[in-house]
């Protein structure tokens, strides 16, 4: 969560705020947006190593279907490959699920790199984010 320390106030002041700024933007997102069950809200989750997606019906409280780069199967030669292939297993389980259309919550991080290629991998697997 915090910067290795090395002596220097700087670096961990610049990740605290950048934290700050992260959470500032995902409570305007979520203010914005809510799933259902029929248009559940497809969140990412990025941490350095892997990445996390799950369809969640808001109303009722509940996860629909989930993946992750933990999981099995799931292997390429970047990190966005990895991530194409976690949209793609998640709008496998969407389908399975009966769910073909989801709201898109970035959850505060730029739409750039990993979180693109994953919502591009549910786009390509047949989920209309």
């Amino acid at each position: 969560m915090f910067a290795k320390w090395n002596g220097d106030m700087a670096t961990a002041k610049s990740i605290k705020k950048k934290q700050e700024r992260r959470k500032r933007v995902k409570r305007g997102i979520r203010g914005k947006i809510t799933g259902s069950s029929q248009r559940p809200r497809l969140t990412v989750f990025r941490s350095n190593k892997h990445i996390y997606a799950q369809l969640i019906d808001d109303l009722a409280g509940h996860t629909l279907a989930s993946s992750s780069s933990l999981e099995d199967g799931i292997d390429g030669d970047s990190p966005k490959d990895v991530s194409k292939a976690v949209g793609g297993r998640l709008a496998e389980r969407a389908k399975e699920a009966g769910i073909e259309r989801a709201v898109f919550d970035r959850n505060g991080y730029r739409y750039h790199g990993r979180v693109r290629a994953l919502a591009e991998g549910a786009r390509e697997g047949g989920l209309h984010v």
